[in-house]
């Protein structure tokens, strides 16, 4: 057993959580989805969650007996942990929120959604814990989302792009060369998506990829990664397929974008491309730390 506050203590100084100030993203988007409802959101979370939007976010037991990793809180990893978890147990997440991206092959995604009420009473009244770090883990100078993708193809870094927050969500990598085909298929074993989202060109030989896990799809970032020699730029979201004009805006743009390029357009998921980094680096942050098991909450579908 291991204690939550030692736990949430060595977390936060990891991700120096105290100068993070409140994250980019989830400072506008958490609020919105709970706005509606009765119970106001403060009520249920924890006060310095409030602050930062990341952190530990629900608070159970004093002892924690297993950590579950995962990268979204849908409502099908939450019922798996909650199946699974004893009293105290810790949920470490990316987003405090499930996220909707949407299917190339089938309907557009809802974009975040909150942890409907039912499981988040069950939280609760099984005593677990739950922390989510969501953009101090992309942009960590040593241990993040774009990082283990990376260090899953065997690149080597040669520089960082996508400014986020105070670091950089994005890294330059240059790897053994590959053919855009077989690159593609690394990346379907890698991630176990039964397909990718392509687009742009098809280089005979790959050496050098801009990688930012997530949504990528932001044409500006791809531009700078083309200018620094970027052959191939894998993301989770080359399109975003969420059902909102902005949204569809941002879809015409990089259409437009990929009939220009030299560099192929490779999506794998935007949930698959964040759980990369809890099967391979968080997994193994906790293990080296802590005497207690962890387990992998993984989607049954990424693409949705």
């Amino acid at each position: 057993m291991t204690s939550l506050d030692t736990l949430v203590a060595d977390l936060d100084v990891f991700f120096h959580l105290a100068e993070s100030g409140a994250d980019p993203a989830f400072a506008r988007f958490f609020p919105a989805v709970y706005a509606d409802e009765e119970i106001p959101w403060q009520a249920w979370t924890e006060p310095r969650f409030s602050v930062h939007f990341n952190g530990l976010m629900l608070r159970g037991d004093a002892t924690v007996g297993a950590i579950f990793l995962s990268a979204f809180p849908s409502d099908e990893v939450l019922t798996h942990f909650l199946a699974e978890a004893a009293p105290g147990d810790l949920l470490f997440l990316h987003h405090p929120i499930n996220m909707e991206s949407g299917d190339p092959r089938g309907a557009w995604g809802r974009f975040f959604q909150p942890i409907p009420l039912h499981l988040r009473d069950a939280l609760r009244q099984q005593r677990v814990s739950v922390y989510s770090c969501h953009a101090p883990l992309d942009y960590h100078p040593t241990l993040s989302t774009s990082r283990a993708i990376a260090t899953a193809l065997g690149g080597d870094l040669r520089g960082e792009f996508f400014p986020y927050g105070p670091g950089y969500a994005g890294v330059l990598v240059e790897i053994a060369p590959l053919s855009t085909t077989a690159l593609e298929a690394v990346l379907r074993r890698t991630f176990g998506v039964p397909y990718l989202d392509v687009a742009g060109a098809r280089p005979a030989e790959i050496r050098h990829v801009a990688i930012v896990a997530g949504a990528g799809d932001r044409v500006d970032q791809m531009r700078d990664a083309e200018a620094r020699g970027a052959q191939a730029y894998v993301t989770g979201e080359i399109h975003s397929r969420i059902d909102s004009d902005v949204a569809r805006t941002r879809f015409a743009a990089v259409d437009e974008f990929a009939r220009e390029t030299t560099m192929a357009l490779i999506g794998v998921t935007h949930a698959a491309s964040e759980f990369l980094v809890m099967q391979s680096a968080m997994r193994t942050w906790f293990a080296d730390r802590y005497p207690i098991p962890t387990v992998l909450l993984p989607e049954t579908h990424w693409w949705r």
